[in-house]
């Protein structure tokens, strides 16, 4: 699964890397966001790129209670066309949550060990991301969101049995392209990032809880 990222980059540039306007947004830097907290994340709109925050935690059109998104923060690649939670939003509803790293938590025997994993040129990437919008009977309409995760490659495979799909660069476009609503046109991008291009290292276990939330969350443990 996927439970925690970082997001650490300034707007501007985080603007340029993914092709988005970013005037009307406010954002500052995340060292340790967790689920139900909102997350910046990308949809296409008749071709253009529009930014904005989702809910982590996806809650289904059809569900009677939000509740349901604590329990939505990932969506199995090997499933996500199946499930009725996610099926119709593979076909009609996807979008990149922007991140540049996210934990897991290494276990060994009773000790879980947290770690911190980003790509070796420290670059923004985006995960593959499903949205959905919720209307309450009384309030605003809730948009949120899930992340796809898939087998691990050879670096997560001692760290974690599961890792988010982390969407090479060149896919970015077809998996925002709302003209495409075959499921086999998508389904072959949910695969594991390439092992040689990410690094992994132990980092505090301040991060266990989400209340902290500062850069010394991705500091190397000592």
């Amino acid at each position: 699964m996927c439970g925690r990222f970082t997001l650490t980059g300034d707007l501007n540039s985080l603007g340029e890397r993914f092709a988005f306007r970013a005037a009307n947004l406010s954002f500052k830097p995340h060292y340790n966001i967790a689920p139900s907290q909102p997350v910046l994340a990308i949809i296409s709109n008749e071709g253009e790129n529009r930014a904005g925050f989702l809910r982590w935690g996806l809650i289904p059109s059809w569900a009677k209670d939000e509740a349901i998104g604590n329990r939505m923060i990932n969506a199995r690649a090997e499933t996500v066309a199946e499930k009725p939670s996610f099926r119709r939003a593979l076909q009609k509803r996807r979008c990149l949550v922007l991140a540049d790293g996210f934990y897991e938590w290494r276990r060994e025997g009773k000790q879980k060990t947290p770690m911190y994993i980003a790509l070796k040129s420290h670059e923004p990437f985006a995960f593959a991301g499903l949205w959905e919008t919720w209307k309450p009977p009384t309030g605003e309409p809730i948009h949120s969101c899930t992340l796809i995760t898939t087998t691990p490659n050879s670096l997560m495979t001692s760290i974690h049995d599961r890792m988010p799909v982390i969407l090479p660069r060149k896919a970015e476009a077809l998996w925002l392209d709302q003209t495409v609503e075959d499921p086999q046109e998508v389904l072959p991008l949910l695969t594991p990032y390439p092992a040689r291009d990410m690094e992994a290292y132990a980092v505090s276990p301040l991060v266990n809880s989400p209340r902290n939330d500062t850069p010394a969350c991705i500091e190397p443990a000592e």
